[in-house]
């Protein structure tokens, strides 16, 4: 009897012992994760962030002479990057030519949303910039923006490589008309907004491509 007796005290000693590592150990555990998340660094980052397409499309903000973009299945190469500034504010312009004939210009803001815009020079447009809205090819366009801003360029763009030019943009829902003035008089040109998927970007020093 005395010997089932320590037995059955054994057993009850074994189990409080067992009962009390587990409760420290239950405890240790959410006092670890309390000071997890009290220790926790909040990060904020914009959800209509654009990064993971850029590490995808490359970053348009980026472009510079020499790089390839790739649009709508055609290769264009930057020749050219005109990069202008107005109270603070920077966008860019990108001189791009196919080699066979094809030119366009690629302009890119990040106000506070990515744009980027795809420009064919005009030629014959006899309106100039001023009035609320113009009509060129049976469109009519409404102003939109009308300024001046210093400029630099590198590679060729066909104008000056720094000094001042005047602006005038026009809009009809989705599609741009802009007109600028380097020096030699209002050049036109129509816009027309791309999508992130429109056009993938070919660096030539990918280094330099802060994606």
């Amino acid at each position: 009897m005395e010997f089932l007796l320590i037995i059955v005290v054994a057993l009850l000693a074994i189990i409080a012992v067992v009962v009390i590592f587990n409760f420290l150990g239950n405890r240790k555990a959410r006092q670890a994760e309390a000071d997890a998340l009290r220790n926790r660094t909040y990060r904020p980052g914009d959800p209509f962030s654009s990064a993971d397409d850029d590490s995808v499309y490359g970053d348009p903000r980026q472009l510079k002479p020499g790089d390839l973009v790739e649009l709508r299945g055609e290769t264009y190469a930057v020749r050219g990057t005109v990069r202008l500034t107005q109270d603070g504010y920077t966008w860019t312009e990108n001189f791009l030519d196919t080699g066979v004939g094809n030119k366009a210009w690629i302009s890119v803001e990040d106000d506070p949303d990515l744009e980027v815009v795809l420009w064919h020079e005009l030629s014959g447009v006899v309106v100039e910039p001023g009035p609320g809205s113009v009509e060129v090819d049976g469109r009519r366009y409404h102003s939109e923006e009308a300024g001046s801003a210093r400029f630099t360029s590198a590679g060729t763009t066909g104008v000056a490589a720094s000094g001042r030019m005047a602006y005038h943009d026009y809009q009809a829902g989705e599609d741009r008309l802009s007109f600028e003035d380097y020096g030699s008089g209002w050049e036109c040109a129509r816009g027309e907004l791309l999508g992130r998927t429109d056009y993938r970007i070919f660096p030539s020093n990918p280094s330099d491509q802060n994606i």
